[in-house]
């Protein structure tokens, strides 16, 4: 039997939307998948992509490389992006550093194109008005791309570290509007490869901030390679912002460590405990220790109850509002309040024509608003009272289970399986009605513990939302809509689409 002839070294260049790299492979991989797998390794990219390559039987024009035979020994191949590719990649050293704590989330409006070097704008200064006189393009150099790409990356990430393809797309939209000599000849949005260009510059870029040290990023590190094949996949268990989390895993303080700061917090424990607590400390103390705390809750995710031992303080109105302003820049019970008010009269009007109608929903609406009727006072909290009550129902959110009633003759509060619910604790024995306005109290409970006791239902409900941005914690399912109504409504957290059912509600608060 005739012995296999030796394997051929091969010679590979990279292409990818803004450079070129070198790669020399000792034999040929089996495969076009074994092809992908070891660029993603030795260049350090993890990107979804598929390849094209330079065809020499067509002068050299790019071709899909479905089999690897057709690869010549020495071979240039261009990467082509997924559509849904979103990642961590690679590249050198940082040139500059954003603040890892972040003023403001992703711009609502048109993304703000940054003010390039200044060579840079003269050029396209002098391309746009070439442009519009002869409708000619600008001829882009590499190292003028690359500087384009490197201040809009870095103006990304000052917003976030993980953009999502529409916030990228709008930005490669934004750029070719500013700068229209930056358009595509022959390209139907004039932009499409600038954003292809963008979202692979972004995967750079966050492997600039991991090699940096950037903990928001580097918590995704040491996913599977070829040194690691057991590690899980490269695109499983991302950790990253899921509801418009502005600083969502920051950096130690500088001069600090676990161990330092968790000296301070066993303080905040301490002051915790005392009957005259130090509210200024505590806060102090609960600012200096942010960042062992996110990193605690978002890489370890213990139970809820080990959390908050851990960081009583949370449990104080207080340093809670103050926490979910470190996490998304945004003042709770303010913004929350102003919003939901200025809704309130439509809302009402909005549930009241529900009620007229026929039908479940309507049925428990029209009950809803006949105890509301009936109050002596109407005063701004029987008004929030009555419409946080009534606005899960009138986006048929099955409640049963998230808003309980007992009495305050009860020995303990029926808290076995419950993950997230609003307990009103009530003086009388009518447990059947739907809402109440004067209860003993109203507690939150999250993982089967009472967590903390307000006493408003108003309160309770805003309590409860910061705890679940606090702690990281996911929307109950029953009460996904009204806490995204909540989130992206009142609170104009995220500008992600709606679903059909916030759309509509939306769209009749501002008829």
């Amino acid at each position: 039997m005739a012995a296999a002839p030796p394997q051929q070294p091969m010679l590979i260049r990279v292409v990818e939307t803004d450079r070129a790299r070198k790669l020399k492979l000792s034999s040929r991989p089996a495969s076009v998948d074994a092809l992908i797998k070891i660029i993603k390794e030795q260049l350090e990219i993890d990107l979804d992509f598929s390849l094209l390559y330079e065809d020499p039987d067509f002068d050299g024009k790019l071709t899909s490389l479905a089999d690897i035979e057709e690869l010549p020994e020495k071979a240039v191949v261009h990467i082509s992006l997924s559509e849904d590719s979103s990642s961590t990649a690679s590249t050198d050293l940082l040139s500059d550093v954003s603040s890892p704590e972040r003023l403001s989330w992703w711009p609502q409006g048109p993304f703000p194109v940054p003010t390039f070097a200044f060579d840079v704008e003269l050029k396209l200064q002098h391309g746009n008005a070439e442009y519009e006189r002869s409708n000619r393009h600008l001829k882009l150099t590499r190292d003028l791309k690359h500087d384009i790409l490197e201040k809009l990356a870095f103006t990304m990430y000052s917003f976030k570290a993980y953009s999502s393809d529409k916030e990228i797309a709008k930005a490669a939209e934004a750029l070719v509007a500013k700068h229209p000599c930056l358009k595509e000849a022959g390209s139907e949005t004039g932009w499409n490869g600038w954003k292809n260009s963008i979202k692979f510059k972004m995967g750079n870029y966050r492997t600039k901030m991991r090699r940096a040290g950037c903990q928001e990023v580097t918590v995704n590190a040491g996913k599977r390679s070829r040194s690691n094949p057991d590690n899980e996949p490269s695109h499983s268990n991302i950790k990253k912002p899921k509801r418009a989390e502005v600083n969502f895993l920051p950096n130690f303080p500088q001069g600090k460590d676990p161990s330092s700061l968790d000296q301070l917090r066993q303080a905040i424990v301490e002051e915790v405990k005392k009957a005259e607590k130090n509210l200024p400390l505590i806060r102090k103390l609960m600012e200096t220790t942010f960042p062992l705390r996110r990193q605690t809750i978002v890489m370890s995710c213990p139970p809820v109850k080990e959390l908050l031992d851990l960081w009583p303080a949370l449990k104080i109105e207080s340093e809670l509002y103050a926490e979910f302003q470190r996490i998304t820049n945004q003042n709770l019970p303010n913004t929350f309040y102003a919003e939901l008010d200025r809704h309130l009269p439509r809302l009402m009007t909005l549930f009241r024509q529900k009620a007229s109608k026929t039908g479940k929903t309507a049925d428990a609406l029209a009950e809803i608003l006949r105890i509301h009727d009936e109050q002596e006072i109407h005063d701004i909290h029987t008004k929030r009272t009555t419409v946080l009550h009534a606005l899960p129902v009138y986006l048929r959110e099955d409640v049963s289970g998230f808003f309980r009633t007992c009495t305050d003759e009860s020995d303990e509060l029926a808290l076995d399986g419950v993950e997230v619910a609003l307990f009103t604790v009530i003086s009388d024995h009518d447990t059947t009605s739907p809402v109440h306005y004067q209860p003993v109290k109203t507690s939150v409970v999250i993982e089967s513990d009472a967590v903390v006791s307000l006493p408003r239902f108003g309160e309770a409900f805003l309590v409860m939302f910061g705890l679940i941005y606090a702690l990281h914690l996911s929307y109950p399912k029953a009460l996904t809509n009204t806490l995204e109504f909540t989130q992206k409504i009142l609170l104009g957290l995220e500008s992600g689409k709606l679903s059909p059912k916030l759309q509509t509600l939306k769209n009749d608060l501002v008829m």
